[in-house]
């Protein structure tokens, strides 16, 4: 599994209801056609930022100007590309701004760059593949 942390814009409830709205009666987790396994994960009751390195968290802080205590964990399975099931989860919960974070790199993307395909450190926003050509050819210098 491959796993994104979307920081929408607005209130935990919001978003709670526009998943609800999306994928009908449906939830903990909400699925993708059973390819992206959603779930609402936090600080105080779950998992958020238990495995994250500080200044990963930092970074985070300083894009979306406060330290944010939840957030909407998509899990990816293996079994699909998941690059246009992503792309389309993404731009529902960032419709009103915020952020998303990938495993690929350490910088927070927002969704007018992810739309853009905006290239930045050699990888567009769940650039799986260019992650892993890079790390090839850097292993060969």
């Amino acid at each position: 599994m491959r796993t994104v942390f979307v920081f929408p814009a607005g209130e935990r409830a919001e978003t709670v209801a526009a998943l609800d709205r999306h994928l009908r009666q449906q939830r903990n987790p909400w699925t993708l056609d059973g390819n992206l396994y959603i779930d609402i994960d936090d600080e105080q009751a779950g998992h958020l930022f238990s495995d994250w390195d500080p200044e990963d968290v930092a970074i985070l802080e300083t894009a979306i100007g406060h330290h944010p205590t939840w957030a909407v964990q998509i899990d990816v399975s293996g079994r699909i590309d998941g690059t246009a099931e992503v792309h389309q989860m993404i731009a529902l919960l960032l419709e009103y701004g915020g952020v998303v974070t990938d495993e690929y790199t350490t910088r927070p993307w927002t969704l007018p760059e992810i739309l853009s395909e905006a290239v930045i450190d050699g990888l567009r926003y769940f650039d799986f593949r260019g992650y892993h050509r890079l790390n090839r050819e850097q292993g060969r210098s």
